[in-house]
């Protein structure tokens, strides 16, 4: 850990929040995010785990012993800002104008981290020798490639025997309102790579070729119009969505020998990598277009089903926010998913999400204190104390 001389500052969620903002912690780096937060948890007898692998740092800050294990859960790495000239303020000075606060990561998720830190704080400080063992657990790989982040730190656990029963974590959920949404699963991700297979040739005798570009044409249609499955009760019906095509032998008088897309399933429990893939090749198939696929599952779908955590954060979003929230599983991916098969009962609740990746990412001042209240009432109502 960096120098720690700013240990007892004791900021409120919104300073804290505008102190990581002001970290320009663009992927894989933590830029000084997680020496705050560990600045806040010291003086209260937090141990205070720094795990460095590779190029990502993580934290894992723990208070007290034993099961039952509740860990709110969080990254420090925000999205590059995309173009400087767009944003109305600097993306790494926070601005509160008309009761929004501006910066990146705002939503995505500094606010978040901000409130579980401050939340964690200060029930320790009220309740020291509270049951099992609080902890907050934050990587700064989570917007990159994930190899080096939860996953890891996941691992290291593992070896320390410690076993998470209760997984909060800060993603934005919230759909309009702050709490209206909690994530209780999430889809899992395939990223498919499909080649139209054609034959090279001269673009003035086509009858001596084959182009893979007409041929995927009826293709490219039948996919974005299949339905690949119906979802179920958990989970919305797959998305599929193709987000890149390319072909072109490098002369504008050869017709290309193949045709490349690329495709990404965002799906539930109700298909699997296997009966996705058969999809593709029976319309390929159908429409006679020689293919070839390769795919790469980035993460299976998970659903928490076990009541207790659920029922503790809806239970705290009505009393602090006067709003019942409602349990989905739709959005993108989280850590949620190194956590998951391991056992833990894993929860989402954080800002709204309407800004997050965007321009002048922002979201209500107000909801970073209220976030920080919801997470408190959640360990209040675990622990029972």
């Amino acid at each position: 850990m960096a120098d720690l001389k700013i240990a007892g500052l004791r900021r409120t969620a919104l300073e804290l929040t505008e102190a990581l903002i002001r970290c320009p912690s663009v992927t894989p780096d933590d830029a000084g995010c997680q020496d705050l937060v560990a600045a806040e948890l010291i003086p209260i007898g937090f141990a205070i785990h720094d795990l460095q692998f590779a190029e990502t740092r993580n934290l894992w800050a723990s208070h007290g012993l034993g099961a039952p294990v509740f860990a709110l859960v969080g990254h420090t790495d925000v999205v590059p800002t995309g173009p400087l000239s767009q944003w109305t303020c600097d993306p790494f000075e926070p601005v509160i104008r008309d009761g929004m606060l501006y910066g990146r990561g705002a939503a995505d998720m500094k606010a978040g981290v901000a409130a579980a830190t401050c939340a964690l704080r200060d029930f320790v400080a009220a309740h020291p020798n509270h049951p099992g063992t609080v902890a907050i657990m934050l990587t700064s790989d989570e917007e990159g490639p994930a190899n080096n982040g939860v996953v890891r730190v996941m691992e290291w656990l593992d070896a320390q025997g410690i076993t998470i029963d209760y997984a909060l974590i800060g993603e934005p959920s919230s759909n309009v309102e702050l709490g209206d949404q909690i994530r209780v699963g999430r889809r899992g991700s395939m990223h498919v790579e499909l080649t139209v297979l054609g034959v090279q040739g001269h673009v003035a005798y086509p009858e001596k070729a084959r182009n893979p570009i007409h041929l995927a044409g009826p293709l490219l249609g039948a996919l974005a119009q299949h339905q690949f499955d119906q979802g179920n009760a958990a989970f919305p019906p797959t998305s599929m969505q193709i987000y890149d095509i390319a072909a072109g032998a490098g002369a504008n008088n050869i017709i290309p020998g193949e045709l490349k897309l690329k495709l990404n399933f965002r799906f539930g429990t109700a298909s699997t990598a296997e009966t996705l893939l058969a999809q593709i090749h029976a319309l390929a198939e159908r429409l006679a277009v020689p293919v070839t696929l390769t795919h790469r599952i980035a993460s299976q779908p998970f659903l928490t089903t076990r009541r207790t955590l659920i029922d503790a954060v809806r239970a705290a979003a009505l009393q602090v926010l006067n709003i019942d929230a409602v349990p989905d599983t739709g959005g993108g991916t989280s850590d949620g998913r190194f956590i998951s098969p391991r056992g833990a009962e894993v929860v989402e609740l954080g800002p709204v999400n309407a800004t997050i990746h965007k321009i002048d990412e922002c979201l209500a001042a107000s909801d970073v204190e209220r976030l920080k209240l919801c997470y408190q009432s959640v360990l209040e109502r675990l622990y029972s104390v």
